[in-house]
């Protein structure tokens, strides 16, 4: 048996047309790098032609040094009467030079007359000449089968001709798609296996949807029916209810199926890749999600606990840290604490687990995640909280106060401004500054007022800023949860705010931000 599969990602394509998600250029940017650590083999990064950020996008991934994945640009077979080779679309794909190109095509014939509204044989001229162009092209061809299964059930014969007009025009790969998410496991493995079977010397893959909450399974089955390509989404995020899940595909083929997905050394950064798409989505993450989530290893008394601290096989299936997550047990004084401890002693190697300090910090983060603080992402203000819990901080100003205001309608463009007062070593600095709204005008004057004592900030810039609102059910005095992300000629960082006052949460954020930075340019000094 081949144990090899090949993990194919479009989160950055169809996880992108999930309600309330729109990546950025920079956001689509740092997901790839994650993507290609983690190990995926695909990286489907979206259809150059659709859009004018799809196509920046595509023309800034050459800053990315790839380790391994293959990048895919994603589009449609040629027109309906058109030739490959003058179409608008194809040329599009071509045109961003990335070594591998999916192109979709129609698999049912309803679709074919009804939406195409053309005939059968010319949907198939268009599916065989469009990939034999653009293999012309030297690039590897992923076919997606669209509307497989409901075109198998409808016309399993014509079903099967699209496919044999792919692998004709020279396609590396029929994918096949349950788009309207319809099909069960049975239905899947059934019909996958008679496409394996019908076409032996091409690779076969499988694209599912989620609509039955059955696409983990169906593409698990369709693999144990021969597929050796699967394509998904970090979290199963995509259009109406989600694509499958690469979060618990990867996991059930590697550690359950023992297939070979990704390098097995970097299991381990799956709840880490999880947690960090979620945040740069700006959705709240599944904490019940199976593998990454964060209550996925969660116990809480009696029984269990008495049971897993003897043995965790009595309630865990795998090893938490197997896939980078970690056990969690409620109401006790060790929670977490083997995990902090590790980040801990990157600041103090002294420390043990048993170390006051190290209970004082666990007990610290515990306040601090239930008042909504979530340090995954911003490790940065993780490490300030240790240094300050362990004496090794020392602030570089203190706040006297500040004032924001916000003027609407704005004629200037600028449409608040903000006074600042600070002391730096008993020394008082007064500055205001205007900004497009009132956190980016708190940030101009406060960086205005401490450039004359550390002339270092300069370089330094805010690159994102994400807000969550934590408790839905309070309206407008929810509880918010700030992320700002910042950057110099060395690297970014990320920090975090939480406080019923949005401008409260983003200022204890950018008070965090300027800290980092200041902090380790003493250190490099």
């Amino acid at each position: 048996m081949n144990t090899r599969v090949f993990a194919y990602d479009t989160t950055l394509r169809d996880g992108s047309q999930a309600q309330g998600i729109s990546f950025s250029v920079e956001d689509k940017l740092k997901i790839v790098r994650k993507l290609d650590e983690l190990g995926i083999a695909y990286i489907e990064a979206g259809n150059p032609g659709s859009n004018p950020k799809d196509l920046e996008f595509f023309q800034r991934l050459p800053e990315i040094k790839l380790r391994q994945a293959r990048i895919t640009a994603f589009g449609s077979t040629c027109k309906v009467g058109a030739d490959p080779a003058q179409d608008s679309q194809v040329a599009s794909l071509l045109s961003v030079d990335t070594p591998a190109v999916a192109i979709f095509g129609k698999t049912w014939d309803y679709h074919v007359t009804a939406i195409l509204r053309t005939t059968q044989k010319e949907n198939l001229r268009m599916i065989r000449d469009t990939i034999a162009y653009v293999k012309t092209k030297g690039r590897e061809v992923v076919f997606d089968a669209e509307h497989f299964f409901d075109g198998y059930k409808a016309n399993p014969d014509y079903a099967f001709k699209a496919l044999a007009a792919a692998v004709e025009g020279g396609a590396d790969c029929l994918v096949l798609c349950d788009t309207n998410g319809g099909s069960f496991p049975d239905e899947i493995y059934d019909i996958t296996q008679k496409a394996v079977e019908s076409f032996p010397g091409t690779q076969i893959g499988i694209h599912c949807h989620n609509d039955c909450e059955l696409a983990v399974a169906n593409s698990v089955r369709a693999v144990q029916a021969g597929v050796t390509h699967v394509q998904g989404t970090i979290n199963g995020i995509g259009e109406r209810c989600g694509n499958a899940n690469l979060c618990a595909i990867i996991p059930n083929l590697q550690l359950k199926l023992k297939y070979d997905v990704i390098p097995t050394e970097n299991l381990t950064r799956l709840t880490p890749v999880a947690r960090f798409v979620s945040e740069i989505a700006n959705i709240e993450f599944n904490d019940k999600a199976a593998y990454v989530g964060g209550d996925a290893f969660t116990h809480k008394g009696g029984m269990h606990i008495d049971a897993v601290k003897k043995n965790p096989v009595s309630y865990e299936h795998i090893p938490p840290e197997a896939v980078g997550n970690e056990r969690k047990v409620l109401m006790s004084e060790v929670a977490g604490r083997s995990t902090i401890l590790g980040r801990i002693n990157q600041i103090d190697p002294s420390l043990t687990k048993d170390s006051p300090e190290t209970r004082a910090i666990i007990n610290r983060l515990k306040e601090l995640e239930h008042a909504g603080y979530q340090f995954e992402s911003a490790e940065s203000s993780f490490e300030l909280l240790v240094r300050k819990m362990l004496g090794k901080f020392k602030p570089s100003f203190e706040l006297t106060d500040f004032k924001v205001i916000v003027s609407e309608p704005s004629p200037h463009g600028a449409n608040s401004s903000a006074m600042i007062k600070i002391r730096v070593e008993g020394e008082d600095e007064i500055t205001a500054a205007e900004g497009d709204g009132p956190v980016n005008a708190l940030d101009k004057a406060l960086r205005r007022a401490l450039y004359r004592f550390y002339p270092e900030l300069r370089e330094m810039k805010l690159t994102d800023y994400k807000v969550r609102v934590l408790d839905s059910y309070s309206a407008s005095a929810a509880k918010v949860r700030v992320l700002i992300e910042s950057a110099d000629s060395s690297g970014s960082w990320t920090t975090i705010g939480v406080s019923n006052d949005v401008i409260e949460a983003s200022w204890r954020a950018l008070v965090d931000a300027i800290e980092y930075k200041l902090a380790k340019a003493r250190e490099e000094n």
